[in-house]
């Protein structure tokens, strides 16, 4: 039983951590989402959602969990819950993050909620991210995590929602074990469900590895980057529907709405909607 009055005691918590915007962080990211870009230098702008290469918890090895993240009742409350996913943020770009400058992320647990659902008990962490450079604001996050047990085999699993047919734009990703590497490595996440083919199927009951949430929206990002490079994002938002697996290919899909906003959503290989967002934009063109 889910003991929530216990988890809210966590409700208010907060952590800072203080980082020094590198180049090569981004450079890395460029090269492993085959962009052509120019090497970042001191004094660029890092492009959205690219600040999550940076302010990265680091804990000691021997202070891991059994599926590799920091062991919980830190930070975050220690949910009793095997299966922990970023299931979505809401963001907004006030200012740029500059390459070269230092910056300052307050973190915040805004709430902690249970819910029960045909697959069981689910609780998702709400945390708010606040970046700053000086006294500048950059950037305001929240994010959403959710724990859920492991997958009752006698129950059938969920089926997703189908993704639209028709886009403006659109992109093929294969992805990869090597792409799922780069981007634990460079997020510094050792969640194992992204690279421990037994432990992701074996013990999890995935049915292959888990393309990370936060890659996919990276990707839809960097699909209306392609399409718009002169654009500037307001503001963004997406929620995971569907776990991404290694064993197929996906795709990511824009199309443009009114008010300068842009849907996005990624579609697998079967047709399913893994995630979907909507990004607010001006100078478009």
């Amino acid at each position: 039983m889910i003991d929530i009055k216990h988890l809210q005691d966590w409700q208010g918590r907060g952590e800072t951590r203080d980082d020094l915007i590198a180049a090569f962080p981004a450079n890395a990211l460029a090269a492993t989402l085959d962009r052509d870009d120019k090497e970042y230098r001191i004094g660029d702008a890092l492009p959205p959602l690219w600040h999550w290469l940076h302010f990265l918890p680091i804990h000691k090895l021997g202070e891991s969990g059994y599926d590799g993240h920091a062991a919980l009742g830190g930070f975050l409350p220690p949910v009793p819950l095997p299966r922990r996913m970023w299931a979505g943020s809401r963001l907004e770009f006030l200012a740029p993050v500059t390459i070269g400058r230092s910056a300052h992320k307050r973190s915040t647990v805004k709430s902690v909620t249970h819910k029960s659902g045909r697959s069981g008990d689910l609780v998702f962490v709400t945390v708010t991210h606040d970046v700053y450079e000086d006294q500048k604001h950059c950037i305001r996050e929240e994010q959403d995590i959710v724990y859920r047990a492991l997958p009752d085999p006698n129950v059938p699993t969920p089926t997703p929602p189908h993704a639209p047919t028709s886009c403006d734009f659109s992109r093929k990703i294969v992805p990869e074990p090597v792409l799922l590497f780069r981007y634990s490595a460079l997020t510094f996440n050792g969640h194992r469900i992204h690279y421990d083919h037994p432990f992701c199927v074996g013990t999890e009951g995935y049915g292959g590895l888990v393309v990370h949430g936060p890659l996919l929206a990276t990707l839809m990002l960097d699909l209306l980057r392609r399409e718009y490079p002169a654009a500037k994002v307001t503001h963004f938002n997406f929620r995971a529907l569907a776990p991404v697996f290694d064993t197929q290919q996906f795709s990511v899909h824009g199309t443009c709405a009114n008010n300068g906003e842009i849907e996005l959503w990624v579609a697998r290989e079967d047709g399913a909607l893994a995630m979907q967002g909507t990004a607010q934009i001006k100078d478009k063109t």
